[in-house]
């Protein structure tokens, strides 16, 4: 499938993704990608959350495809029950681990458990071996359960700004090479 062929939801995490994100660079760049977005950013409620992702999912035209960074895939991954249309994809990075006790903020844990079902989609999780947000056992265990092709980014941190990953070529390399194996809509 080509990027032209698809509407490519960006749907960020805790506190959004600022303009030097990877996933802001990529909405800029993919001519059909657009950002869910939410009220709160830094106060994220699971419900306001799933809503926000579902909505925009059931306004889709075209094979819709998932970009989900951390509390993003967690409010995406939830909110497949309450969306209408078929999912062509989802290309999940650095996943937090919403069941952990020591995951700070404490109301991130509110988007969790994670469904444990294989995804009914192709789906691509990324993660990171030194994520503050979630182990890579963790990450490595969720997408073996949603039947996602699993990436091992080494270390690099949460994959964001922060952590040096504003352009993040590899992760674009990686998103065409994924977006180029789905069947065409």
């Amino acid at each position: 499938m080509r990027v032209a062929e698809a509407d490519i939801l960006i749907i960020p995490g805790y506190k959004g993704s600022p303009d030097d994100h990877w996933q802001s660079r990529w909405e800029r760049k993919l001519s059909t990608a657009r950002r869910v977005g939410q009220k709160e950013w830094s106060k994220p409620v699971v419900e306001d959350w799933t809503n926000a992702v579902a909505d925009a999912v059931n306004g889709c035209q075209r094979p819709v495809v998932l970009v989900a960074h951390s509390l993003g895939v967690a409010a995406a991954v939830q909110a497949l029950g309450k969306c209408e249309r078929p999912i062509a994809g989802g290309f999940f990075v650095a996943p937090p681990d919403v069941a952990n006790d020591a995951i700070r903020p404490k109301h991130l844990r509110t988007f969790g458990p994670y469904p444990r079902d294989p995804l009914p989609f192709p789906s691509l999780v990324v993660a990171s071996r030194n994520d503050m947000f979630s182990s890579f056992e963790a990450a490595e265990d969720i997408a073996g359960a949603w039947g996602s092709l699993f990436i091992d980014a080494g270390e690099i941190g949460h994959i964001n700004a922060d952590s040096g990953h504003g352009p993040w070529p590899e992760g674009l390399l990686t998103f065409g090479r994924f977006m180029s194996r789905l069947p065409h809509g």
